[in-house]
């Protein structure tokens, strides 16, 4: 029992390794939170250009349902979203259809599938402009 007992002794006669960790958290948190702000501010300008509402960007699930929207699918593929295993595949299609109804490639849609937090504010900033295509 006493050879468990000194690794639980602390040494608190370093504080510059409490600073120096409490800055990198902080910067961890800020660079958190300047992505997520980036995210929203994109999502926001997103529904923008396709004439929704901004504010729709912010609450959960209507969201996607206006996302839905704008990609021109029908309601059914905002069903699909809440089926595990097919809501990948929908969320997919539905990026991909929002990417040409912006007048991008099919590889943007992918990219706003699965890196979001690099596309989302790519496309909310650029000077895409909404064209939606006939509903599916």
């Amino acid at each position: 029992m006493q050879s468990v007992l000194p690794l639980f002794a602390q040494d608190n006669g370093d504080a510059a390794a409490g600073a120096v960790g409490a800055i990198c958290g902080l910067f961890g948190f800020a660079l958190w939170l300047a992505v997520i702000l980036a995210v929203v501010v994109g999502m926001w300008k997103i529904f923008d250009k396709a004439g929704k509402p901004g504010w729709a960007s912010l609450i959960p699930i209507y969201n996607l349902y206006v996302l839905t929207e704008i990609s021109g699918r029908d309601i059914i593929w905002f069903v699909l979203c809440f089926i595990p295993c097919i809501n990948i595949v929908a969320l997919v299609l539905i990026w991909m259809d929002v990417a040409k109804n912006f007048g991008k490639d099919p590889v943007y849609g992918l990219g706003l599938a699965f890196l979001s937090p690099i596309f989302i504010p790519l496309l909310g900033f650029s000077k895409a402009v909404y064209r939606p295509a006939k509903s599916k």
